[in-house]
């Protein structure tokens, strides 16, 4: 699954292991020595388009946190995500309640495992993909899946989140 060994791994990055390895899914978690904080930087350093790169987006969904996974290249549109989740209004969630919310820290979040979080949507254009890049727990992991086995292990109802 990976170049490194799992004893090498931060903790959160083995967290995401550990779901991919219980789940059964052929993956690969990489580590980039320059890190991978912004979707393109993701892109660049994977050497995958940037709509491939999935941005994992924190939300407040009338009180509660949603995640939202949209292509690199694209901005979540609040009104499209407030639909599909069924909330009143919705709004980015600070850099600081990002890591208290997740688990892992801002650049570094994955769509799994988020115990806290019950609530996750899947830009349907990440579905059309052979494979796409997650973020692995930390700003200088980054794990490539199947968009099919993304959705199944986030729990994520697939759903138009971005402006076409």
């Amino acid at each position: 699954m990976a170049a490194a060994s799992p004893a090498e791994w931060p903790e959160a990055v083995e967290r995401v292991a550990g779901v991919l390895r219980e789940g059964r899914v052929e993956a690969r978690i990489e580590e980039f020595a320059e890190g991978t904080p912004t979707a393109a930087d993701a892109a660049s350093a994977v050497g995958a388009p940037i709509e491939q790169i999935v941005k994992t987006l924190i939300f407040a969904c009338d009180g509660r946190a949603i995640v939202v996974m949209v292509p690199g290249d694209e901005r979540a549109d609040t009104a499209l995500v407030a639909a599909a989740a069924g909330c009143g209004r919705v709004k980015s969630v600070g850099p600081g309640d990002v890591e208290r919310l997740t688990g892992f820290p801002p650049g570094g979040v994955a769509p799994f495992p988020l115990p806290q979080i019950e609530t996750v949507l899947i830009e349907r254009a990440l579905l059309g993909h052979e494979v796409v890049w997650i973020g692995a727990g930390s700003e200088r992991h980054m794990a490539a899946l199947a968009p099919s086995d993304l959705a199944r292990l986030a729990r994520a109802r697939p759903a138009q989140l971005v402006v076409e």
